[in-house]
C-alpha cells in the first residue's frame, strides 16, 4: 500500500466539504471548554463558522504571545482542554518556557502519516535520537513509531559511541533525529572501519535539511524525509517520495495569511503559516506558528491529493527598531489598508551614512501620482516616524513574505 489510509487521495472537494463540517464543532468546543477561547470567541456564532471566509474572520493566537499567556494563566494559558490526570498523559516544555500537554491516544501528534510517507512500516526497528527530555520530539517520534507498529530503541541526544555500538548490534532499519547527527554517526563508523549498512530510511528534522545533504545519505544508501510539526499543533506537513513540496495534513487547515495580519495572502504568495487543528485536548483556532511558507499549485505527482506548501522559509516575525521605536508588520498592514491603491508593499529599513532610513515600496498600477504624500502622512501618524514612498510596478517586489525588510549595515 503506497499511502497511510484513503484520505490522502480522496477528492479535495469531499476533503474541504469534511474539514469545514468538523470546523464549527471545534470552534464551539474550543468555546465551552477553554477558558482563552470562551474570551476570544465570546462574539462568535460557531455555527456560523462553516467557511474559509467564516475561519479567516477569527483573531490569530502568535505562538509569540504563548509564554505570557501561559505565566497569566497556567499551566497552558487556557487555551487547553485538559488538566492535570484528566487525560493529560504528559507534559513537556519548550523555550520560552512554552508548556505542551501530550493526551493519551494513539499517535497524539498525528505523525504516523509523515512516518509512512518515509518509508517506515510495521516490524522495523527506530533508532531515535530525539531528546526525550523537557522537549516533546522524542515522543513525537516514538508514538509515530509505536502507532505503524515499529520498534524503538530510545537513543536520546548525545553518547555518540555507545549510540554506535547498539546501532552495530542492534542492526535498525531506521532512524530518528537531525541530520547532522546522522552525518557523524556515519562519519564515526567509517572512522573506525565500520557499515551502518542496516540503515535503509531515516525521519529527520529540527534543522535544515538541503538537497545536498539529502542526496549525500542517498549516496549511503538512505532515503531520509523531512516535515514541519510543532509541538504546539503535531504535524502539519510532510514530504513525501515526490520531493516537490510538503503535502498538508489530513487532520489541520492551513492559511497563509500576511505577517502582522490574519489577512489571507493570494495563492502562490509567501505568507505566515496559520493553522487551525481539531485536537480536542489543546483546540487551537488559527495558531500564528510565527514560519513562512506558501501553498504550491495543483497536485503531487505522488498521489496524494491535499494542498502543499514550500516548506519553511523564514520566520514571519519582522519586527525591527527604527530611531529607538519598534515598526511591527502590523502596522505596515495597517498603512496598505488605508489606500486600497496599493497592491503590495515592503517598508526597506536602510541606514545611509549610519541614518536610519525608512522606505515604503509600494506597486502600484498607475504611476502613483498624488498618492506617495498621503502615504507618507499614513506611515507618519501609524508608526510615529518619518518615511519615504516609492512606487514601483506591479509584480515587481520579491515574493518572500518580507512586510519589513532590515537590510541596515553598521560600520
Amino acid at each position: 500500500m503506497n499511502y497511510y489510509d484513503a484520505r490522502e487521495t480522496r477528492d479535495p472537494a469531499e476533503r474541504e466539504r469534511d474539514l469545514l463540517a468538523r470546523l464549527p464543532v471545534q470552534v464551539a468546543h474550543a468555546q465551552a471548554r477553554t477558558p482563552a477561547f470562551a474570551r476570544l470567541l465570546a462574539e462568535v456564532d460557531a455555527a456560523a463558522v462553516t467557511s474559509r471566509e467564516a475561519l479567516a474572520s477569527l483573531p490569530v493566537i502568535r505562538k509569540s504571545e504563548l509564554s505570557a499567556l501561559q505565566k497569566a494563566a497556567r499551566p497552558f494559558g487556557g487555551l487547553a482542554a485538559l488538566g492535570w490526570g484528566a487525560g493529560c498523559a504528559r507534559v513537556f516544555a519548550s523555550p520560552g518556557p512554552i508548556y505542551e500537554p501530550e493526551g493519551a491516544r494513539k499517535d497524539y501528534w498525528r505523525l504516523a502519516r509523515a512516518f509512512y510517507a518515509a518509508g517506515f512500516r510495521a516490524g522495523d526497528l527506530v533508532h531515535n535520537t530525539f531528546s526525550y527530555h523537557f522537549t516533546p520530539a522524542g515522543s513525537m517520534m516514538e508514538t509515530a513509531a509505536h502507532a505503524l507498529g515499529c520498534t524503538v530503541f530510545p537513543a536520546g541526544v548525545g553518547q555518540t559511541e555507545q549510540q554506535l555500538a547498539a546501532m552495530l548490534d542492534l542492526r535498525p532499519d531506521a532512524y530518528a533525529g537531525t541530520p547532522s547527527f546522522l552525518r557523524i554517526l556515519l562519519d564515526k563508523a567509517a572512522e573506525q572501519g565500520l557499515r551502518l549498512d542496516s540503515l535503509k530510511k531515516a525521519f529527520v528534522s529540527g534543522e535544515a535539511f538541503p538537497p545536498s545533504q539529502r542526496d549525500a545519505l542517498a549516496a549511503a544508501g538512505i532515503q531520509a524525509f523531512q516535515a514541519y510539526a510543532t509541538a504546539d499543533l503535531g504535524l502539519v506537513a510532510y514530504e513525501t517520495p515526490a520531493r516537490e513540496g510538503m503535502v498538508v495534513d489530513e487532520d489541520v487547515i492551513v492559511e497563509i495569511v500576511r505577517p502582522g495580519t490574519g489577512d489571507p495572502v493570494a495563492p502562490g504568495e509567501v505568507g505566515e503559516v496559520v493553522v487551525t487543528t481539531f485536537n480536542p485536548d489543546y483546540p487551537l483556532i488559527r495558531f500564528g506558528t510565527g514560519d513562512l511558507s506558501a501553498i504550491l499549485p495543483g497536485a503531487s505527482p505522488c498521489g496524494r491529493t491535499n494542498a502543499r506548501i514550500r516548506g519553511w522559509l523564514g520566520r514571519a516575525d519582522q519586527t525591527t527598531k527604527v530611531k529607538g521605536m519598534f515598526v511591527h508588520p502590523g502596522q505596515v498592514a495597517a498603512v496598505l489598508k488605508r489606500h486600497p491603491e496599493i497592491l503590495r508593499g515592503r517598508l526597506v529599513v536602510d541606514n545611509p551614512d549610519l541614518n536610519d532610513r525608512m522606505t515604503l515600496h509600494c506597486e502600484v498600477a498607475g504611476d502613483g501620482a498624488g498618492l506617495a504624500e498621503a502615504v507618507v502622512a499614513s506611515l507618519r501618524e501609524l508608526t510615529k516616524l518619518r518615511g519615504e514612498v516609492q512606487c514601483c510596478a506591479p509584480g515587481s517586489l520579491p515574493n518572500d513574505g518580507k512586510v519589513i525588510d532590515d537590510v541596515r549595515r553598521y560600520a
